[in-house]
């Protein structure tokens, strides 16, 4: 066999992946060759003849398949950020073969057997806390992937598993290809009406790039989310709006219906096999809120708290809209348009006044400062360090003294082979051997502007926003400082790793950073106090809608993985009567989130989204903190990365949280924030 890369040392800088020698075709021999390895390093540790003891089952079994890791690690994070058809086919062949490996783990008597022996004396261990945790973790993790299961059950299990692996992989593809799949072709002018030159001009760019007359607009959200904003054609928001929300619910080979009922009854029949109600009891055995019943009334405390703001704000945008002229009732694609304008004559501001302060060169600056400012933090660019794009850019980050921290990548333009959103990623995740601090590589994907011909990439607020939550992920990876990687940076429970992410974005309303990072591109000019005070004025806009539209979100995904019984219905209509306590608009035939909801049908999600809102309170009462002591205070944000950036999931958030904040989180600094209080 040819040389392949991945199964050798990398002979990169920091041994990061030599993504110029890989080839898709190495990826199956080496996922073969790595699970071979894998199930050895297992055999040995379930053969060992001597006692059972904490290093010989507990800490061989975290070190085990780290080949394996790494190679995982890197196939699918290009899955997800530059795929095509070979790697998505591999994906689905090395799929069944993961889980069946990771089964084969969780589902071995001897090892189970071993873990439990430890696990019951590990009151005389006299363990370190996060050896303790990794030793409760790992016995929890074996009995909830059916380590007690016996006999047809556990083999129902394992079924179960590899299917979901398998529906998930085609759910996130179908996602692609309808976005894909749908462009807007315009060649009157007259259609671009009210669209800024930016735009017009990035939609003529890709219509180029096809070969086409006239202009391109794509349901990629740079194209698609300024189109709804600012289009004067309603007929075309009306098309666009459709076309975004039937995505995966228009009965082609796309179609996501039937896979979303599989996915929910499987979870279900794997909870239920488990000992649980629902996927929601499952998943939520292991979160901070704990209980289906905990998430869905502090969701209806939310609901409560901003249902009357929210019809404020879009009975605001009716009665604006009817001064405009529009004749008939308010629809979804015109929420977004009149809105702005609306904004635009309440506040005198837009994103179009804001855009040219935000070069994402400067953003990036300033977003690289504010992390020197808070942790003492350099960035440097090194163009040796191999990338998977040739647009991904790779930065070393060193620490105040000098000593290195991380690899750090970002990869910040849409292209077909990407997935859309944004999110925070990792190649390597930081860990201990015996003798060395391995430090992570850690990724940042975004779907930014693009830049156009006759000027660079411009970032609207929610783009500044957006990177600010991203790179907070990302200190979240780089910070950590663990033993195991298991407990390593974001491995943390799923309503809590929002909060380091989510508490940056504070940052994006506060005048002493904006004018750090508002430059105009143009002049020069740094961002003038005027426009700061009417982006700080205009944060709370429309928040009460903003709000709902989330708890939205929430409540779909808790209805889908609250079920008790397997589900053969009409999947628009469960997820209308899902969230119906929070429609705000008519109903829109054909419409779904739910064939388009990545979150928590091929993500890490489910039973899992109200986290956003669980941890936005997190986020707004930590960042009283920061305030009280100054928003760059040294001491307040080395508390912050000591108590919580660098621990990662050695112990419980809570604990951790009042290791920092010295008392438990209050819902009242979210509230006041969002401006959710009656006066």
């Amino acid at each position: 066999m040819s040389h392949n890369p991945l199964l050798s040392a990398f002979n990169t800088p920091y041994h990061t992946p030599p993504f110029n020698e890989i080839n898709v075709s190495h990826f199956e021999p080496a996922f073969n060759e790595a699970i071979k390895e894998g199930k050895a390093e297992i055999t040995l540790i379930a053969d060992n003849n001597d006692a059972p003891s904490f290093e010989n089952t507990v800490e061989a079994l975290e070190q085990s398949g780290k080949n394996l890791t790494i190679i995982s690690q890197i196939f699918f994070n290009l899955n997800h950020a530059a795929t095509n058809e070979e790697i998505q086919k591999i994906a689905r062949n090395v799929s069944p073969l993961l889980t069946e490996y990771s089964n084969d783990i969780w589902l071995n008597p001897v090892l189970f057997e071993k873990v439990k022996t430890i696990y019951d004396q590990k009151e005389q261990l006299n363990l370190k806390p996060d050896a303790l945790k990794l030793l409760e973790d790992t016995y929890k993790g074996f009995v909830r992937r059916g380590a007690l299961l016996a006999g047809d059950t556990r083999e129902k299990y394992r079924e179960i598993t590899k299917d979901l692996g398998q529906l998930s992989l085609q759910f996130g593809e179908n996602v692609l290809a309808e976005t894909n799949g749908f462009k807007l072709h315009l060649t009157n002018e007259a259609d671009l009406s009210g669209l800024p030159g930016a735009v017009v001009e990035a939609a003529a760019s890709l219509a180029k790039s096809e070969d086409k007359e006239g202009w391109l607009f794509s349901l990629h959200f740079p194209s698609y989310y300024p189109f709804m904003k600012y289009a004067d054609n309603r007929e075309l928001r009306e098309k666009m709006f459709k076309a975004y929300t039937v995505r995966g619910n228009q009965g082609n080979k796309h179609d996501n219906n039937d896979i979303i009922r599989k996915i929910v009854s499987l979870r279900l029949e794997k909870a239920k096999l488990l000992g649980f109600n629902s996927h929601a009891d499952y998943v939520l055995e292991e979160r901070m809120a704990q209980s289906a019943s905990k998430v869905n009334s502090f969701l209806q405390e939310l609901l409560d708290a901003s249902l009357s703001f929210a019809q404020d704000d879009v009975k605001e945008v009716a009665e604006f809209a009817a001064k405009q002229g529009l004749t008939d009732a308010l629809q979804r694609w015109d929420f977004l348009y009149y809105s702005e304008k609306l904004k635009t004559e309440k506040l005198g501001l837009n994103d179009e006044m804001l855009k040219p302060y935000f070069q994402l060169e400067n953003v990036e600056k300033g977003v690289f400062g504010l992390a020197n400012r808070l942790y003492g933090l350099t960035f440097k660019a090194n163009k040796d360090i191999p990338v998977y794009h040739e647009e991904v850019l790779a930065y070393e980050v060193y620490n105040a003294d000098g000593s290195f921290l991380s690899v750090l990548y970002v990869d910040y333009f849409p292209r077909p082979s990407k997935q859309g959103g944004a999110w925070m990623t990792s190649f390597l995740d930081q860990h201990k051997t015996a003798s060395k601090d391995i430090r992570p590589q850690v990724s940042l994907v975004m779907n930014f502007t693009r830049p156009t011909n006759s000027q660079p990439s411009l970032l609207t607020f929610m783009e500044v926003k957006t990177f600010l939550h991203e790179f907070g992920h990302a200190l979240h990876g780089m910070l950590s400082k663990v033993t195991y990687e298991s407990q390593s940076g974001t491995n943390v429970y799923r309503d809590f790793v929002e909060l380091p992410s989510q508490i940056l974005e504070n940052w994006a309303t506060e005048k002493e950073w904006l004018q750090d990072v508002g430059i105009h591109y143009q002049s020069g000019e740094v961002i003038p106090d005027e426009l700061i005070e009417k982006i700080i004025a205009s944060d709370n806009f429309q928040s009460g809608y903003a709000t709902v539209r989330q708890l939205s979100f929430g409540l779909n995904d808790m209805a889908w993985h609250s079920l008790t019984e397997p589900f053969t219905g009409d999947i628009s209509t469960f997820e209308r009567d899902a969230i119906a306590a929070t429609e705000l608009f008519p109903m829109v035939n054909g419409s779904s989130t739910s064939t388009a909801f990545s979150h928590i049908f091929d993500g890490g999600y489910s039973a899992g989204y109200y986290g956003y809102k669980w941890a936005e309170v997190l986020d707004a009462d930590a960042f009283e903190a920061f305030k009280e002591k100054g928003i760059f205070d040294a001491a307040t944000a080395n508390s912050f990365r000591t108590n919580i950036l660098e621990k990662g999931g050695t112990c419980h958030p809570l604990e951790l949280y009042k290791a920092f904040r010295g008392k438990e989180p209050s819902i009242e600094p979210l509230l006041k924030r969002s401006g959710l209080i009656k006066k």
